[in-house]
């Protein structure tokens, strides 16, 4: 396959817009965060050379529309989405896949329900906080960003959610991203319209979500997890660190933070590369 196609999936309660480019072994892209399939568009040219890269925007995000806007969600849900992708586009053919953040969660339940699809998951630190000796703690955050959305609104709720995952006793506050690329600046706006449901349907979701810790270690040969090396002390680091350990595996650092396929594209592109190779 050669060249961009674009597509749309009926799936259970939505109908996923998704992008393939390149040609060779199927590599999906779950994207995490706000940004949708626009977010890997730094890394998946540079992919494309050697994987057929689809990517997707998530139900409920940017161009997948939900049958009913105010449904819940679930990362199983979410997980199996993604398991349409590889039943589309890899059928019978087991398939690479990339998650970030909340992406990298359902990535983790993808290969938990249906490891017969899958040759190799990254998983670029999932926000699995259910895994964490301090979980309690966690679980306060989650409802207090819920509460100030439900009271004070959007932007207050996202200033209290992105304190709770600052490195212990950093009081600057989450670090400014400055100067993005031309094609980030452009998704500004795409971003901040998902804003609203990242946070009132997405976080509490996947970080109440605990995964099933045994069957990712019958499966971690399968299994790459993956840190910005800036993130180390984040919250978001933490869980990727704890799982790798636990699973008696390495933990991989790519280049940048929690959003480094953003800030260092290309670097990335070549690290996710390597974290690939079975």
């Amino acid at each position: 396959m050669t060249g961009q196609t674009v597509g749309s999936l009926r799936v259970d309660g939505a109908t996923l817009h998704y992008e393939t480019r390149g040609q060779g072994p199927l590599l999906l892209l779950i994207p995490g965060g706000t940004g949708g399939a626009a977010s890997f568009d730094g890394i998946a040219d540079a992919l494309a050379t050697e994987y057929t890269v689809a990517t997707y925007d998530p139900r409920g995000m940017s161009r997948s529309t939900l049958d009913d806007p105010e449904a819940e969600q679930r990362v199983a849900e979410h997980a199996d989405d993604a398991f349409r992708m590889l039943e589309l586009l890899s059928p019978g053919e087991p398939a690479r896949v990339f998650g970030a953040s909340a992406g990298a969660i359902a990535a983790l339940h993808l290969l938990a329900a249906h490891p017969e699809r899958i040759e190799r998951v990254v998983a670029h630190e999932p926000p699995v906080v259910e895994v964490l000796p301090d979980a309690p703690e966690h679980r306060v955050l989650i409802a207090r960003v819920q509460e100030t959305f439900r009271i004070q609104g959007l932007m207050p709720a996202m200033a209290v959610f992105a304190a709770g995952l600052k490195k212990d006793g950093d009081n600057a506050g989450p670090k400014a991203e400055v100067e993005l690329p031309p094609q980030a600046a452009e998704r500004a706006e795409r971003t901040m319209a998902n804003l609203p449901y990242f946070i009132g349907r997405i976080v509490p979701s996947f970080m109440s979500y605990a995964p099933d810790i045994h069957r990712l270690e019958a499966l971690s040969d399968r299994l790459v997890l993956a840190c910005g090396q800036d993130s180390s002390g984040e919250l978001p680091y933490r869980p990727a660190a704890f799982l790798a350990e636990r699973l008696g595996t390495e933990l991989q650092h790519f280049p940048g933070g929690h959003t480094g396929l953003t800030t260092h594209p290309a670097e990335f592109a070549d690290r996710l590369r390597k974290g690939l190779e079975a």
